[in-house]
């Protein structure tokens, strides 16, 4: 067996280089990494940073075996590679790319979450505090200071219980996303469900629903109380931001083909009548705590979680979400599900 060969049947990117800083082997693997064959190549230009070139010159110099890491950047980001140098006994060095990307975003998505959840609790918390203290102290004895502070403290308390709620439905639908559902669900009939249930609170915000074709049957493989959830949650944002005296309107179609999906698709389509929101945020929509006007979101209960909670049960049922705006005119939430058999 020739090296080369024991290279190919390694999947991880491997490059070796000789003293003179030359690459004088790769695997196809490390072709993936730059686009292109890096044989021949000196490896000082074509690593550049200074801590993956040390660990090469410890370990063509020293023998001593070293890593470092490393960032390449390219059109659709960055990749973050741990480079670990190892010496040959020809006086090479053989080093190994391991892509770490997927561990450091997960890592970054982390800390971000914990500073998110860190700051959305704290707010309420520490009005709860205050107002506990102002009760035992200087409002002790004022009961008209003591409904008006238990009415905020109980906003506040059920501000908390819907974060933790939402939280709890975004821990479990992230835990289903790889499961494909296989119940056959009738969409409309959800949808006829889902607007029966905001009821009240249409009648509440002076809204309408104008809704068509809901009598007819459209039927995908999916989870009953995931689907009522993400069209809950779609609704109820068109209720938040559509505006007293508008109109809801609810579409749902078949498609001979929708070309993302690549099959037959059933679109469902939830459009307000509000004031639109600007197009620079619709990419960023869908992320955890990522509100467009943070005060009139807390002010009107939200969580900032609604939309992150629906792409991930999208995802989980295969479809995809398309989101369009326009400023004056009004927000369109559409949902593709694959049709099936």
């Amino acid at each position: 067996m020739t090296v080369e060969t024991l290279m190919e049947g390694i999947p991880l990117p491997l490059m070796v280089v000789d003293q003179s800083r030359t690459v004088t082997l790769t695997n196809s693997a490390m072709a993936e990494v730059f686009g292109r064959e890096t044989s021949g190549a000196n490896v000082v230009s074509l690593l550049r940073q200074a801590p993956v070139l040390a660990a090469i010159d410890g370990c063509l110099d020293r023998k001593t075996a070293g890593s470092a890491r490393f960032i390449m950047s390219g059109q659709s980001g960055e990749n973050v590679y741990l480079i670990s140098a190892s010496p040959l006994p020809d006086d090479t060095a053989v080093l190994c790319f391991e892509d770490q990307s997927r561990q450091e975003e997960s890592e970054m998505m982390r800390r971000d979450f914990v500073a998110n959840i860190s700051h959305e609790l704290r707010t309420p918390l520490t009005s709860l505090m205050g107002f506990i203290e102002t009760l035992r102290g200087p409002a002790r004895g004022d009961v008209d200071a003591h409904d008006r502070f238990l009415t905020i403290m109980e906003q506040e308390a059920q501000r908390m219980n819907r974060m933790v709620s939402d939280l709890l439905s975004l821990s479990r639908v992230e835990v289903d996303e790889r499961i494909r559902p296989r119940d056959r669900i009738d969409l409309a009939s959800v949808l006829r469900s889902v607007i029966a249930t905001l009821e009240g609170k249409l009648s509440d915000a002076d809204i309408t629903v104008a809704a068509a074709d809901l009598e007819q049957e459209f039927s995908i493989l999916g989870d009953r109380d995931q689907l009522t959830q993400l069209f809950l949650n779609l609704i109820e944002n068109a209720i938040k931001y559509g505006g007293a005296g508008k109109t809801i309107h609810v579409g749902i179609q078949r498609l001979s083909r929708d070309q993302p999906l690549r099959q037959p698709a059933i679109q469902v389509e939830i459009r307000d009548e509000g004031e639109g929101i600007d197009e620079m945020h619709l990419p960023r929509l869908t992320e955890r705590f990522y509100r467009v006007d943070d005060h009139r979101s807390r002010d009107q209960g939200g969580t900032g979680l609604g939309l992150a909670i629906v792409k991930h049960i999208v995802n989980r049922h295969r479809g995809r979400l398309e989101i369009k705006s326009y400023q004056g005119v009004g927000s369109r939430f559409s949902v593709f599900f694959p049709a099936g058999p």
